[in-house]
């Protein structure tokens, strides 16, 4: 969790310090709760895992399910309205901001949720839905409802969400 306050403090032009970072930031906290939750719900303790994700959601307005995999150094900036679903993968390094659903369309037994790889950038009120994959580098924009994969290096916006940018990696 250290590593991740030192990351929000680069990334962040509002921080003005570790310490701000570490006793202010509700996603850090969310962050911080659902560590816990998950390694309970790894170790089959579901019922003490759902009631600590229970407990942070209404402290710090972020509700994640303790089944979600999240990396390292994520950022849930402002963090108030932010859901992540029971099978999410969150891979390292992604920046969600608030008011973000990455959720399921349906009900069904597998994976249902979203899997966001590394370096992403998630806009505020981004409703990602099913199982999906937003690929490394990629953002989505501010209000877009995603329903479809996003390929590497891409930017999507509206609803449903289309491809606006899309950068070639470069051949070595």
């Amino acid at each position: 969790m250290f590593a991740t306050a030192k990351a929000i403090l680069k990334q962040d032009p509002a921080a003005r310090s570790l310490m701000m970072v570490i006793l202010t930031y509700p996603g850090l906290h969310a962050l911080g709760y659902h560590r816990l939750s998950h390694w309970l719900h790894v170790h089959k303790h579901y019922l003490l895992g759902a009631i600590i994700a229970h407990f942070a959601a209404k402290r710090t307005g972020v509700v994640i399910a303790p089944g979600a995999q999240i990396g390292q150094r994520v950022f849930i900036d402002h963090g108030i309205g932010v859901v992540i679903g029971e099978t999410a993968i969150i891979e390292d390094d992604v920046t969600i901001l608030h008011g973000v659903t990455v959720g399921a369309r349906n009900i069904t037994n597998g994976r249902r949720h979203p899997h966001i790889e590394h370096h992403s950038f998630i806009g505020a009120h981004a409703q990602i839905l099913g199982p999906i994959t937003i690929a490394s580098y990629s953002k989505v924009g501010a209000n877009a409802v995603v329903l479809n994969d996003v390929p590497d290096h891409a930017t999507v916006v509206g609803n449903p969400a289309r491809i606006v940018n899309f950068k070639l990696k470069a051949s070595i």
